[in-house]
C-alpha cells in the first residue's frame, strides 16, 4: 500500500473515531464476552452510575443490574450477525430528584467476536409516548365499532347498576349480577376492592381507565378482554358504542353519577397482543416480568397508595449460592434453576401480584392489598415449595433455595427506592441468619452502639 493510501486510511479512521466520540448517543464496541474495546463519553456517562465499583471494562457486567438477561439474549441469537435487541427499555435509578430514568439500549452482533451497543436516555420521550398510546387506545375503541361488547352501567362505588342483553351476551351473567362489584367480570385473584376504586379514580382523573387482560364469564370460563371505564354522562343500552364513548368524553354534558364500563372480548387478538406485550415487559430467559415492568408497576402502585393508603408489600428474593451452581454445573443449569424459580413464583402468587426478575439471580414480587402477615405467608409458601422440589436438569437434580426479605409501605417511605432498600435490609438479615428463610421488618436487629 502506498504512503498516500496509508495516509488517507489513517485520516478516515481518525474521522470515524472522532464521529463516534462526538455522537449524541452512547456507543460501545465490545467483544462477544462483553469486554469493552471502545466507549464514547456519552456511553461512559450513562453507564458509570450503573457500575457498583466504577469499572467499565465489561458491558454485560456494567448492565447486569438493569438488564440481567443480555447474555442469554446474545446466546439465543443464532445468526452470524444482526440486531440482537432494538430499543430495549431499561429503568435506571438516580434521576435529579431520585426518580427513575429510562434508557433505550440496542445491541448489534457485528460478527462472531464483536458487538456494538447504543445507549440513550429516553425518559422524556417515553412519558410522551405513554400518553400517546393511551389516546390511541381510546380513539381506536371509538373507531373500531366492535359489535360484540358489553356495555355496563356502574354506580359510584363500581357496582353494576342495571342489566342489559349485552352483559348476558358477552359475560353470561343474568339479572342477578346487578349490585355486584365490577370485580365479578375478573378472575378472583386478578383484582381487589382497592383496585376497583383505583380504576374509578383513574377514570375520573384521566377521562378513562383502560386495561387488557383475562376476564371471567359467569360459568368460570376465561377470555382475553379489554375493560374501559369512563365517567358516565349519558348512557343508553341501545346507543352505538362510538356514541357512548363520545358522550363520556363530553365535558359539557350534564354529569350523572356513576360510570360506563365497556368489556370487549378480544380473544382473537390475544396472540398478537400478548406477543407484543411479552417482548416489551417480560424477561427474555424466564418469561416473567422484567425490571422495567416491575418498576413501572411499582411507581403506579405507590401513586395509588399515596392517593388512598392501603396494604402494600414487597418481596425481594435472592437465589442462595447461585454462583456455586454456575461454577459447579455451568450456566445452562444455572438458567434452568432461574426458570424453575420463576415457574414456582407464578404458581404461588396471585394474578394481580407483580412477579419479576430484576437482577441476575434476584427476583421481586409486589403484592397490592397485602399486609405483612399475608406477604409472609405467601413468601413462606414459595420458600417451602423451592426447598422441597429440586430442579431437574441435564446434570441431574439440583437443589435450590432462596432467601426472602419483606417490606411493607408506610408514611415514612418516600418512594420505590426506599421501599426496595427496606426489603433489601430484611433480605440481608435472611442471608445473615443462614439463608433459605424469610425475614420481615420485625426481624431486623437494632443497630449496635
Amino acid at each position: 500500500m502506498s504512503v498516500e493510501a496509508c495516509s488517507d486510511l489513517a485520516q478516515e479512521l481518525e474521522a470515524l473515531i472522532q464521529f463516534v466520540y462526538m455522537a449524541p448517543a452512547g456507543l460501545v464496541q465490545a467483544r462477544s464476552d462483553g469486554e469493552i474495546m471502545m466507549i464514547n463519553p456519552v456511553a461512559a456517562q450513562l453507564l458509570m452510575p450503573l457500575s457498583s465499583d466504577g469499572d467499565l471494562s465489561n458491558l454485560f457486567t456494567a448492565l447486569a443490574g438493569v438488564a440481567p438477561d443480555l447474555r442469554s439474549r446474545l446466546a439465543a441469537f443464532a445468526a452470524p450477525q444482526g440486531l440482537v435487541c432494538d430499543g430495549l427499555l431499561l429503568p435506571v435509578p438516580g434521576g435529579a430528584k431520585g426518580e427513575r430514568r429510562l434508557f433505550a439500549f440496542s445491541l448489534i452482533k457485528l460478527d462472531a467476536s464483536r458487538l456494538m451497543a447504543m445507549l440513550q436516555d429516553v425518559t422524556v420521550q417515553a412519558q410522551r409516548e405513554r400518553l400517546l398510546r393511551q389516546q390511541e387506545a381510546w380513539l381506536n375503541a371509538i373507531r373500531t365499532g366492535v359489535a360484540d361488547y358489553a356495555l355496563i352501567s356502574l354506580d359510584a362505588s363500581g357496582c353494576v347498576a342495571e342489566w342489559n342483553e349485552s352483559i348476558g351476551r358477552v359475560t353470561g351473567h343474568g339479572r342477578n349480577v346487578v349490585g355486584c362489584s365490577m370485580a365479578v367480570f375478573y378472575p378472583p385473584d386478578a383484582i381487589t376492592p382497592e383496585r376497583v376504586l383505583d380504576r374509578l379514580h383513574e377514570a375520573e382523573h384521566c377521562g378513562w381507565s383502560l386495561d387488557d387482560g383475562w376476564r371471567q364469564r359467569a360459568d368460570g370460563a376465561r377470555f382475553w378482554g379489554s375493560a374501559m371505564i369512563a365517567p358516565q354522562h349519558t348512557l343508553a343500552a341501545d346507543k352505538p358504542l362510538a356514541a357512548v364513548l363520545a358522550a363520556a368524553t363530553d365535558v359539557d354534558a350534564a354529569a350523572e353519577p356513576g360510570y360506563c364500563l365497556i368489556v370487549r372480548d378480544m380473544t382473537g387478538q390475544h396472540g398478537a397482543a400478548e406477543a407484543a406485550r411479552h417482548a416489551a415487559v417480560c424477561d427474555h430467559l424466564t418469561g416473567i416480568g422484567n425490571r422495567r415492568a416491575f418498576f413501572d408497576a411499582a411507581e403506579t402502585e405507590l401513586g395509588r397508595w399515596r392517593r388512598m393508603p392501603r396494604p402494600l408489600s414487597l418481596l425481594l428474593i435472592d437465589t442462595d449460592h447461585f454462583k456455586r451452581v454456575n461454577d459447579s454445573h455451568g450456566h445452562p443449569v444455572g438458567d434452568a434453576v432461574l426458570c424453575h424459580i420463576a415457574r414456582l413464583m407464578v404458581a404461588t402468587f396471585r394474578e394481580i401480584d407483580v412477579v419479576a426478575r430484576i437482577g441476575g439471580d434476584e427476583f421481586a414480587v409486589l403484592l397490592p392489598s397485602a399486609d405483612l402477615a399475608s406477604a409472609q405467608r405467601a413468601a413462606e409458601r414459595l420458600r417451602a415449595a423451592l426447598d422441597g422440589q429440586p430442579v431437574e436438569t441435564d446434570a441431574g437434580p439440583v437443589r435450590c433455595t432462596v432467601s426472602i426479605g419483606i417490606a411493607t409501605m408506610d408514611e415514612a417511605i418516600p418512594g420505590v427506592d426506599a421501599l426496595q432498600k427496606r426489603a433489601d435490609l430484611a433480605l440481608y438479615e435472611a442471608k445473615h441468619r443462614g439463608r433459605n428463610r424469610v425475614c420481615g421488618p420485625e426481624s431486623l436487629r437494632a443497630p449496635t452502639a
